[in-house]
């Protein structure tokens, strides 16, 4: 009888003791929102054959025809650069912004929200216009950057 007493103390210690394995289902840290409009209609979105990529890094899109792309923003520095071009010509992006992490959940972990969100320079060879529409990337719900073509 005390085997079985102890054998059952065991099984309910090993089922209540152990953790739940959760999975995180929540929105990791945001990326960037650039969305590309007709610069003669400022409100209509105009596709773009596009290759994106960062200084020193491999591409993020290769020649595809968007109206909008999502890239990552570096999480350990304050600046990122990135390359856009179409066709041949090339125009370049130097992007700011502050980082804060904010903890979701155990099983997420943090993730980091970009405050104060600028851009440094840009050149202006394909591109005529460019618009910030949020000083704060914390989704990518939202066009946070508008390109006029």
């Amino acid at each position: 009888m005390k085997k079985i007493i102890s054998l059952l103390g065991i099984l309910f210690f090993l089922f209540t003791c152990c953790e739940n394995d959760d999975f995180c289902a929540e929105a990791s840290t945001p990326r960037l929102v650039i969305g590309f409009y007709d610069i003669n209609n400022s409100e209509t979105y105009k596709e773009v054959p596009i290759y994106v990529w960062a200084n020193e890094k491999d591409s993020l899109y290769s020649l595809v025809v968007v109206d909008s792309i999502l890239v990552p923003l570096d999480t350990q520095n304050n600046t990122a650069t990135y390359n856009l071009a179409t066709t041949n010509i090339v125009d370049q992006f130097v992007f700011s912004y502050t980082t804060k992490d904010e903890f979701i959940s155990e099983s997420c972990g943090y993730v980091s929200i970009f405050n104060d969100f600028s851009i440094d320079s840009y050149t202006e060879n394909w591109i005529e216009r460019v618009e910030i529409s949020t000083t704060t990337i914390d989704n990518e719900t939202a066009t946070h950057v508008k390109v006029y073509h």
